[in-house]
């Protein structure tokens, strides 16, 4: 597995004493569970929509982003997921992560602060050259949307 270093930096260090860095829970987790780090709890109603603040910004080197994915357990267990799933930050931003979280569950749910709201997952990034032309290859699949197997 290789890793790829990305400096991290708290905006207010005074405020985080409490809040952990963004952390794999595991030996082969791909993504890292980032942290709320809110003043106070946050109640998100169903249909809403809030901006979550992590009190951290990054330095991604040219070649990587980093995206922002659901936690399969808040998604699951109460229909709290990103709003722009997968988010991305791309390697020239310096502001702070954000999570932009939506709730499509029937219940409103409460937002702690520390609480885990979103994975960062670290990924190579490849630019596209386009070029224009006259006509694509031909595929068995052609034009085959949504559902055009039938199963």
């Amino acid at each position: 597995m290789k890793t790829v270093v990305i400096k991290i930096s708290w905006l207010d260090p005074e405020s985080a004493g409490d809040l952990d860095l963004p952390t794999y829970h595991s030996a082969d987790a791909s993504g890292m569970d980032v942290a709320a780090a809110i003043a106070e709890p946050l109640k998100l109603a169903p249909g809403e929509i809030i901006m979550i603040p992590t009190n951290l910004a990054v330095a991604i080197p040219p070649g990587f982003e980093i995206q922002v994915r659901p936690r399969s357990g808040l998604a699951i267990k109460h229909g709290v997921t990103i709003i722009n799933s997968p988010g991305t930050i791309d390697a020239d931003y310096r502001g702070e992560v954000k999570i932009g979280l939506i709730n499509l569950g029937l219940k409103p749910y409460t937002i702690q602060r520390g609480d885990r709201v979103a994975q960062l997952v670290v990924s190579p990034v490849h630019r596209a050259d386009l070029q224009v032309v006259t006509e694509l290859e031909r595929t068995v699949r052609q034009a085959g949307g949504f559902g055009h197997t039938g199963k």
